[in-house]
C-alpha cells in the first residue's frame, strides 16, 4: 500500500515543473532534451515567448509544434525554428521570407534574424537558398554564403559580394570550388585572405603565392594549413612574427629539421611549441 508522500509528484517531477509559477522554470524545461512530446506540446503554447522559444529550439520538438511555431506572433520563436536541426524544408520556405528584424547595438543596424537563421540551417531548399543569397541585406546574404548546400552557380556570383563577410564565409564553405578558394586569396581584405589561407582545399598554387603575403595574420593563418608543403613551412619558420614561426611549430606536417631549428628560438612559446613536437 502505498504512502501519501509515495503518492505525491516528486519535486523534480518534469509536468509538474512545467506547471510551475516561474516562467524560469518552465523554459528550463522547455530546453531539457528529456523533455517528453506532451510536456513540449504543452509548453509550445506558454504564455511566455521565452518559454515557446526554448520548445522551438529543443530537437525533442514534434514536427507539428515546430510548423505552428514557425508562424508564432514572436520573432525570436521563429528564429529558433529556423535553428533546430529538425525543421523541415518546407518549414525553412515560409521562414525564409520572415521581415522580423532586431536592432544589433554592436552593428548599429537592424538585422534579419529569422532569414539569417534559415539561411544557415542544413535542411533548406538549395533554391531557397539562392533566393536568401540574393537578399539585399548583407548579413542575410553572408548567412547564405556560409551554407555548404548554395549552389555553385550562387557561389561564383556572390565571390564579388560588396560584403567582404560574404566572401569571408565563401573562403570557409567547405562546398566553394577550388578555383574560387584560389580567387579568394588574392581578395583585397587581409580576413578573406587569411581564410583561404587556412583552408585545407585552397590549391596549392594559391599557398604558396600566400606564403609572400605583406600580412602576418595571413601568414600565421598559412602556417597552420595542415595541406601545407614543408618547403613553404621551412621558410614561414624564418619569419619576423613569433606567431607565425609558432604557428609553423604546431604543424603537425613540419619538417623534423624545421622543428629543431624552432625548439631554439629566441621566442619561449616558439620553443615550447617545437619542444613539445620532438619529445
Amino acid at each position: 500500500m502505498s504512502t501519501l508522500s509515495e503518492d505525491k509528484k516528486k519535486p523534480d517531477d518534469p509536468e509538474e515543473l512545467a506547471r510551475s509559477w516561474d516562467w524560469h522554470v518552465r523554459r528550463k524545461v522547455a530546453w531539457s532534451s528529456e523533455a517528453s512530446e506532451k510536456i513540449l506540446e504543452q509548453l509550445s503554447r506558454d504564455a511566455s515567448q521565452w518559454v515557446r522559444e526554448a520548445v522551438a529550439g529543443n530537437a525533442r520538438a514534434p514536427a507539428a509544434v515546430l510548423a505552428r511555431l514557425a508562424e508564432d506572433s514572436s520573432g525570436f520563436v521563429r528564429a529558433a525554428v529556423a535553428l533546430n536541426s529538425h525543421a523541415t524544408s518546407q518549414i525553412l520556405d515560409l521562414l525564409a521570407g520572415d521581415e522580423m528584424t532586431d536592432y544589433d547595438s554592436t552593428l548599429q543596424k537592424n538585422r534579419y534574424l529569422v532569414k539569417e537563421a534559415a539561411a544557415k540551417s542544413p535542411h533548406i531548399d538549395p533554391a531557397t537558398l539562392d533566393f536568401l543569397a540574393r537578399d539585399p541585406d548583407e548579413h542575410v546574404r553572408a548567412a547564405a554564403a556560409s551554407n555548404p548546400r548554395l549552389p555553385q552557380e550562387a557561389m561564383s556570383r556572390m565571390a564579388k559580394d560588396v560584403f567582404w563577410e560574404a566572401r569571408n564565409n565563401l573562403a570557409r564553405n567547405p562546398s566553394t570550388p577550388q578555383d574560387l578558394l584560389a580567387y579568394f586569396s588574392a581578395d583585397r581584405i587581409m580576413d578573406v585572405r587569411a581564410t583561404a589561407a587556412g583552408n585545407p582545399r585552397t590549391p596549392a598554387e594559391a599557398l604558396a603565392a600566400l606564403a609572400s603575403d605583406k600580412s602576418w595574420e595571413v601568414r600565421e593563418a598559412l602556417a597552420k594549413n595542415t595541406r601545407l608543403d614543408g618547403r613553404i613551412l621551412a621558410d614561414l619558420a624564418g619569419h619576423w612574427s613569433w606567431m607565425v614561426r609558432a604557428a609553423v611549430a604546431e604543424n603537425p606536417h613540419t619538417p623534423a629539421e624545421t622543428l629543431r631549428r624552432l625548439a631554439v628560438d629566441p621566442d619561449q612559446s616558439v620553443q615550447k611549441a617545437a619542444r613539445g613536437r620532438t619529445r
